[in-house]
Formats: structure tokens, C-alpha cells, sequence
């Protein structure tokens, strides 16, 4: 995509992946990456087929595309590469025509953590508590160039009251063990063939990306509406209750609240009482990781989206991390979560799909940064 000033670079192998071979990119005609803060991300791309022999596809006979092959998918902005996804090829949807240069191969799959998601394991962590797991687990993984990033916690369950134990894959008892503590896992690539497999709260700090901005003239870079939502049903109040287990005493617990950052200057009230299950027999700390978990698995009261042309934005749209919205006004100005981003890239374009969110109405600050 020369006109655009931005590359494309597929790496595919079955073990180290290599720039993929003239004939495949030759071939490509479109893509489309997803990232999520809490799914797996995912991929899907599309080539024309084109017979050498009457006998086969020679796009299929290579093997470049073969299920199992690991790929990368980056994009290059003005000579830096930036990783969408590095993943493995689990399907093929293939598309024969009668037409010539009508059949099409579409190839999809899954980012890396797929790799955890393969074989079910029955374990034990007597006396450890659950990033100490995680940690353990994820160090199985380190060939492929995942290196943990986990959050530490405290909770550290007595061999004679509970033993933590996995009858399941890696990855759902990871994702497990992140919904009891209320956090999210994800791994995301940092340069080709190394991802960091974060396992904590979700990221609502650090330096905002550049911001998302309308009607502001020269500096305008979204060109489509965005939609705004206020769910005021989204937000949920849990309702914490433990029983003593000498005086059978019913004791409410208080549910930890400010574990994340604020983005809004009005928060959303909690219109919706919950009450967590299988509480009543959990000690005082694992009852408030409940409620944690709770309130983190409930949706934010404010969601915005839209898309944006890269080019004119002038890099990639993370998830998993904060940006800015300008033109707006300021009910729904100001810092935003980035919680999904669709890849859709073309030869000639590169869109981005997104979907923001936050807690509430009202920018925290006086001004966005562009």
C-alpha cells in the first residue's frame, strides 16, 4: 500500500515465523484483526487462489498457510512496525469459482493463548495463592515467547481449609482464577515472537493514546459519527454477606471500592442490587474478592463507538489502553477505556473499527490532549 505510507508484514512458520513468500502476499486481498480486553483476539484473512496445474491450488499446496502455522501480523507507520497480532491458523474456509481468479481461501484463527487452550490438566496448588499460580502455569509457555506480567495477590489459601485445583485447560482456569480476583487476562504481542500475558486490572492508567477528535477543524481525524451510550442499567451494587461460623452471626461485608481509576467526573449511580452466591461459608477476604469481581464483571454506564480512517488518525488504536475524545462536548468528552478495536485492511485502505467505555458523564479534565 505505497500511496498510504503504510506497509503491511505477514511472518508465518510452523515454528519461527519468517516473512511470508511473495506468492502469498501476492495473493492478499483483505484482513481483519480483533483485539478484546477480555477475549482472545482473533484474525482473519483473505487470498485469491489461482491454479499452477489442474491438479491443485498452489497457494494451498505450499504449506505457508498450512492449520497450526503460527503467524504475525504487523502494520509499518512510517518505518515503525506495529504487532496486531501474533497467532496461530486454526481453520480454512475455501471458496471455489468457476470464474478465473474468482476463489478465494479465507484463513482465520486466534492469537497465541490459544496455545494454552489444547489440553485439559488435573492439578493441585495446596498453599499458594492465585497469582503464584498463574505464574507457575505461565512459565509453561516460555518457548513461545509469553512472558507473564501478574498481578500480585494476597489471599493465601490454608492447605486444611481449600486446595485450589484445575480440572480444566490453562487458559479457562487462568481466566478463572482473573474473574474471582475481578481482573482480566490477555496477551498481547510486544515485537514478533514476544507477547506479555497480562493477568491483573484492567489498564486504566498510563499515557493516553492520541486523542480521537471532531470538529476541531485542521486537527479533526474522525471523519465518521460517533455513537454514544448511557446504560444506566450497566453498573451494579453487590450485596456481601458472610456467616460467622462459632455464632452463625449473619455479617455483611463492605465491598472494596476506587480499584480503578476514575475516567469520569459523574460517575453512574448503581441502579442494580446483586447478591453473589455461595458466599456464606467464604472468609472475610475471599467474600470481598466476591464483590470485587462482581462489580468489575458488570458494564460501565457509558460506551461510545465508531471508526476511523488510520491514516488520517496517524497510528494503530490500541485496546487495552486509554484515549482521548475531543469535539464532543464535555458531558461525553474526556479520557475513555479502550475495550475492542477491529482491524480492517485492503489494499489502498486501513480502517479501525473501536468501542470505548468509562463509569460515567463528564471529562475529569480541562483538557484532552491531541
Amino acid at each position: 500500500m505505497p500511496d498510504l505510507g503504510v506497509r503491511l508484514l505477514l511472518l508465518l512458520g510452523k515454528t519461527v515465523p519468517l516473512p511470508a513468500p511473495f506468492a502469498v502476499m501476492d495473493a492478499f486481498t483483505e484482513l481483519e484483526v480483533t483485539n478484546n480486553d477480555r477475549e482472545r483476539d482473533g484474525f482473519q484473512i483473505k487470498f485469491t487462489l489461482g491454479k499452477d496445474t489442474p491438479l491443485d491450488y498452489s497457494l494451498l499446496k505450499s504449506g505457508a498457510l498450512d492449520a497450526g502455522n503460527r503467524i504475525v501480523i504487523s502494520v509499518i507507520f512510517n518505518f515503525a512496525p506495529q504487532v496486531l497480532i501474533d497467532g496461530v491458523i486454526t481453520d480454512h474456509q475455501i471458496t471455489p469459482s468457476n470464474k478465473p481468479g474468482e476463489s478465494t481461501l479465507a484463513v482465520t484463527g486466534e492469537d497465541i493463548s490459544v496455545k494454552l487452550d489444547l489440553e485439559e490438566r488435573d492439578e493441585t496448588y495446596p498453599n499458594q495463592p492465585d497469582s503464584i499460580i498463574v505464574t507457575k502455569i505461565l512459565a509453561n509457555y516460555a518457548a513461545l515467547g509469553i512472558i507473564p506480567k501478574v498481578t500480585p495477590t494476597t489471599d493465601v489459601p490454608l492447605q486444611t481449609e481449600r486446595i485450589p485445583s484445575q480440572q480444566k485447560t490453562d487458559l479457562v482456569y487462568i481466566r478463572e482464577l482473573a474473574q474471582r480476583n475481578g481482573f482480566v487476562f490477555f496477551v498481547e504481542p510486544l515485537t514478533p515472537g514476544t507477547s506479555t500475558a497480562y493477568w491483573g486490572l484492567d489498564n486504566r492508567l498510563g499515557l493516553p493514546q492520541p486523542a480521537l477528535s471532531m470538529n476541531m477543524a485542521g486537527q479533526t481525524n474522525v471523519d465518521s459519527p460517533m455513537n454514544f451510550r448511557f446504560n444506566a442499567l450497566g453498573p451494579v451494587a453487590p450485596e456481601i454477606k458472610i456467616v460467622e461460623p462459632n455464632t452463625k452471626i449473619t455479617i455483611p461485608i463492605p465491598v472494596p471500592s476506587g480499584l480503578r481509576p476514575p475516567l469520569s467526573r459523574r460517575p453512574a449511580p448503581a441502579l442494580r442490587r446483586t447478591l453473589p452466591r455461595n458466599t456464606a461459608n467464604q472468609n472475610s477476604i475471599q467474600a470481598g474478592l466476591r464483590g470485587v469481581a462482581s462489580t468489575s464483571q458488570a458494564s460501565d454506564a457509558v460506551s461510545a463507538s465508531g471508526e476511523i480512517d488510520a491514516v488520517r488518525y496517524g497510528t494503530v488504536l490500541r485496546a487495552r489502553r486509554l484515549v482521548g475524545v475531543r469535539g464532543t462536548g464535555e458531558t461525553y468528552g474526556g479520557m475513555y477505556y479502550v475495550k475492542q478495536v477491529t482491524h480492517r485492511i485492503k489494499r489502498g485502505e486501513y480502517k479501525q473499527s473501536y468501542s470505548l467505555t468509562r463509569e460515567g458523564l463528564g471529562s475529569i479534565t480541562p483538557v484532552v490532549r491531541p
